[in-house]
């Protein structure tokens, strides 16, 4: 299979060729454990868990090793930590557990590696000391400062130039650092504040050095492709290549591959405005994770995404077609197929949902018209190849569309379904066709067969 991957670096879409077949390396930034996890968070971990899906596709699933990290060490994480009253890992523990809760229910495979800042202080502060040593980092009172300076490729990533970093903005606490675009790499110790014994003094470190560090730990110096949201590519991967490539000398990273952002009913998604909706609430308001996961889809992962109920809704229906088929072939054995070549090519070219999501389309409709068994088997076995590629279709059909109305609505149209049934046992039509009614307005379809009746969402 021959992917093409868009390179922010390169600014280019590029055939994939990966250093080494046999190990495939991916990292992408991870959650920052203080808060339970927004809409906007789980972008990146569901598009890049799709991209995880397909390199195990095509290299196998144990040549494919994918780390995504935990910042449990962060301003956020101290502040909400101080306001509790208890010690960071509190924090950091809980919110840890959350995210993991929530983007399993989205369908987000566990990462190979899950490595946490804290677990890797050591490595920072040998990349910290070395970066001293090469000359690219400097020591004052307030920690060490990376020399933006002394890296004459610094903004190759973002595009920024010297000269417009020039204005760099003074953050508060760092007024000894020698130009207002250097950015901390240590923070030295401050009253009530996490800290650690390092060389060039009592600290903790910077959000920029805790990612270099991890993947030099877990995937080696440099990797395959690097991934993240982009709001991340400056300043913080733009940091993480000048620290990496200063400190190793040679590629971070082979290929950068950065998600578009979320809005909320068109206006940016931010906490201070507070127009973000949590995967939680969303849950907890009744959809499903694999609706949420295919309204994440539905745009091409470099497009923006306009967060909405409308969204979740055309999400909702699509699945609802799905599962709808699988219900209709619920007695017939599957063949053991691969997903089509199309279905395939779509998320090849740049993981093009919209064009998989068009793929699968056409299964339902070969699996809703296949009528010889042989036809059926191919047809449902094709559907859920590609459904699990995807990433959805990983529920009992019944269960799906039980789940989409709520319990509590779903025994009562069992209740009226039964009703039907017994109306049509006894002959009595006039009643079974009032009940067919009944249940149409509100929305289900009863399909009949000879093993019985069954229910779902009426399309």
């Amino acid at each position: 299979m021959k992917i093409a991957l868009t390179n922010t670096l390169t600014r280019r879409k590029e055939p994939f060729v990966p250093a080494d077949p046999a190990r495939v390396t991916m990292y992408v930034c991870g959650s920052t454990v203080y808060n339970h996890p927004h809409i906007g968070n789980a972008r990146p971990a569901v598009v890049f868990d799709l991209l995880f899906r397909l390199l195990r596709h095509a290299y196998g699933e144990t040549a494919v090793l994918y780390a995504s990290n935990y910042t449990d060490i962060d301003d956020k994480i101290i502040k909400a930590a101080a306001a509790e009253g208890v010690a960071i890992d509190v924090i950091t523990n809980k919110f840890t557990r959350i995210y993991r809760e929530d983007m399993s229910a989205l369908g987000v495979l566990t990462p190979t590696f899950e490595p946490r800042a804290t677990q890797h202080v050591d490595g920072m502060i040998a990349l910290i000391q070395k970066l001293i040593d090469e000359g690219a980092a400097y020591v004052v009172p307030s920690g060490v400062y990376f020399s933006v300076a002394a890296d004459a490729d610094y903004g190759k990533l973002s595009g920024r130039s010297q000269d417009e970093l020039q204005a760099g903005a003074r953050v508060e606490g760092e007024d000894d650092k020698r130009h207002p675009s250097d950015f901390a790499l240590w923070k030295a110790t401050k009253p009530g504040e996490p800290s650690w014994d390092a060389p060039f003094g009592v600290g903790r470190p910077g959000w920029h050095i805790e990612c270099s560090a991890m993947i030099a730990a877990q995937l080696g110096q440099t990797i395959d492709i690097h991934g993240g949201g982009l709001d991340l590519i400056f300043p913080h991967h733009e940091n993480e290549i000048a620290q990496s490539e200063s400190a190793h000398h040679h590629p971070l990273s082979r290929v950068w591959m950065h998600n578009g952002m979320l809005t909320m009913d068109r206006e940016k998604m931010s906490k201070s405005i507070g127009n973000i909706v949590t995967v939680r609430e969303l849950m907890n308001d009744g959809w499903q994770g694999e609706a949420i996961r295919w309204a994440l889809l539905s745009a091409h992962y470099r497009a923006p995404l306009d967060w909405s109920e409308d969204l979740l809704k055309q999400a909702q229906a699509s699945l609802d077609r799905l599962y709808g088929a699988l219900l209709r072939l619920k007695d017939v054995k599957a063949d053991d197929a691969a997903a089509p070549e199309a279905f395939l090519a779509a998320l090849a070219d740049d993981l093009n949902t919209p064009a998989a999501i068009a793929a699968l389309s056409v299964l339902v409709t070969n699996a809703n018209n296949a009528k010889k068994p042989a036809e059926q088997a191919k047809a449902k076995g094709e559907l859920l190849a590609a459904a699990r590629l995807f990433g959805v279709l990983a529920q009992d059909p019944e269960r799906w569309f039980r789940a989409s109305f709520g319990e509590e609505a779903a025994r009562e149209i069992d209740a009226l379904v039964a009703e039907r049934v017994a109306a049509r046992q006894a002959k009595d039509y006039a009643k079974s066709d009032a009940l067919r009614d009944a249940l149409a307005a509100r929305g289900v379809e009863v399909m009949d067969s000879a093993a019985g009746s069954t229910w779902r969402r009426r399309g």
